[in-house]
């Protein structure tokens, strides 16, 4: 167990495609998020940066580029890269920064600036990349693996394209409530349908865009919090940021191959299974007790499986949860009550901060028309590519 830390204020940038520097969304997503926590750039301590590899040589050195943004002031500064796990990593790093007495006050900030269309490799021969070798010898492209999954589902579980679809709608009809979000507009599991294939079974509906966007958070000790006269904030109370356990047993890209288990037997449970079971382990609590969770929905069927790892259903009873309603704003826990990346897109080093906002605004009561009631626990999950694990624990 460890002490909790306190998210004093939260920030974004909308998303959408705006053609503009990752610095300049992230700048705007820190100055809303000082000003929600009531603070000054001159009162942090601290600054960490999640990176972006797609916006030149300063996302390299994002810290550092958005205090220069900011205006230097001395504060110490971090930089991490995880791929889609950064934000979280970032938040792990601020929070031991405050454990360990080195700062009262953190700013966490995370943009990009997405390319059009999906996600392609980094130019340059890279062949111990695992990243670059999908791409160049498979031509799996970030959709095929998305389809590959739910190929995966329906044959294992039953799952059908119809399910899916029905995890669009629900997300897109709580992203339209949304003022963050890129798409605010509903839609039908028939205009799902309706939607060009991508990758079978996959309909462009069913996967989420790339997207431009900021998020930040300003997280402080709870004796700075009470200082500052925030007797009751939010808290993050867990993070979760493991890797796999050998051997693994189920494909999953990047890698190109699975591990024999001929000697040495599988793990108890999955990679994402562990990710989350780490943070509850250290938040100790249990996945009954969550009042919502957001999840990493790259695709729709994706979302299904985030709804078996977080232990909310047995395995293979997620599409039932769904249909049932569980996991919609009303139910017993509303999942994505955001709208999830299929109303925002992928904005990577941010998205696991604007989860943590998202948490943040629930549990404090304040998401309006999208408010989850009696929220009290939040969980996050999500995956950076190589192994990272991210899940974040937050109450109130």
């Amino acid at each position: 167990m460890t002490a909790d830390v306190a998210v004093l204020g939260v920030g974004m940038h909308p998303w959408g495609k705006w053609g503009r520097s990752f610095v300049e969304y992230g700048t705007a997503a820190a100055r809303a998020a000082l000003a929600d926590a009531g603070l000054e750039w001159r009162d942090v301590g601290s600054i960490v940066g999640a990176d972006t590899v797609r916006g030149g040589y300063p996302g390299y050195v994002a810290g550092a580029t958005f205090a220069k943004a900011l205006g230097w002031q001395g504060a110490r500064v971090a930089s991490v890269y995880a791929a889609c796990a950064s934000g979280a990593q970032a938040v792990a790093a601020a929070r031991s920064q405050i454990l360990a007495g080195l700062a009262d006050v953190v700013l966490v900030v995370g943009a990009d600036a997405a390319p059009k269309g999906f996600f392609r490799p980094a130019g340059g021969d890279r062949p111990d990349d695992p990243d670059w070798l999908r791409f160049r010898l498979l031509g799996a492209t970030n959709p095929t693996y998305f389809g590959l999954y739910a190929r995966r589902r329906m044959a294992v579980f039953g799952d059908t394209p119809e399910d899916f679809a029905l995890v669009k709608v629900k997300n897109a009809a709580v992203g339209a409530l949304n003022p963050y979000a890129r798409y605010r507009k509903r839609v039908t599991a028939e205009e799902v349908a309706a939607s060009h294939v991508v990758a079978d079974p996959l309909r462009l509906l069913d996967i989420c865009a790339t997207s431009d966007g900021g998020a930040a958070l300003v997280l402080s000790s709870l004796d700075f919090a009470r200082r500052h006269g925030v007797a009751r904030p939010v808290r993050i109370r867990a993070v979760s940021t493991v890797t796999p356990r050998y051997p693994s047993t189920v494909l999953d890209l990047p890698d190109i191959a699975t591990d024999s288990a001929a000697a040495v037997a599988p793990p108890a449970e999955t990679f994402r299974a562990s990710i989350a079971r780490a943070a509850y382990e250290e938040a100790g609590i249990g996945p009954e007790e969550l009042g919502l969770a957001e999840v990493y929905d790259l695709s729709t069927a994706l979302e299904l499986q985030w709804y078996e790892d977080l232990g909310l259903c047995a395995e293979g009873e997620a599409a039932k949860l769904l249909r049932e309603g569980v996991t919609a704003l009303g139910g017993r826990t509303p999942v994505n009550a955001s709208g999830g990346l299929a109303s925002f897109g992928e904005a990577v080093p941010a998205q696991a901060i604007a989860q943590i906002c998202e948490l943040t605004w629930q549990l404090r009561d304040t998401a309006g028309d999208r408010q989850v009631a009696h929220a009290r626990v939040g969980i996050t999950a999500n995956q950076g590519l190589f192994g990272h694990g991210s899940s974040v624990i937050a109450v109130r």
